[in-house]
C-alpha cells in the first residue's frame, strides 16, 4: 500500500474529514487533499507530523512495513 492510500485509510478509520486532519496538522486543506490524491508529498517534517498524529511508524506510513507500531 502506498502513502496516499495509507493516510486515507488511517483517516477513514478515525472517521475524520480531510479538513479535520489538515487542521490538526496545521496545514491547508488543499495541501492535505493533494497528499491523498497523490499529487504532492509532504516533506520530512510533514511525514513525521502525520505519523505522530496517526500514531504509526514512518515505515508503516510510507509502505515499507505492515506493522503500525512505533518502536
Amino acid at each position: 500500500m502506498k502513502f496516499h492510500e495509507r493516510i486515507r485509510l488511517l483517516r477513514k478509520e478515525r472517521d475524520l474529514t480531510q479538513k479535520e486532519v489538515a487542521a490538526e496538522l496545521g496545514i491547508g486543506f488543499r495541501a492535505y487533499q493533494c497528499y491523498e490524491l497523490q499529487q504532492r508529498s509532504p516533506d520530512m517534517k510533514g511525514l513525521i507530523a502525520i505519523a505522530d498524529f496517526f500514531d504509526v511508524s514512518l515505515d508503516y506510513l510510507v509502505g515499507r512495513s505492515e506493522e503500525r507500531e512505533r518502536r
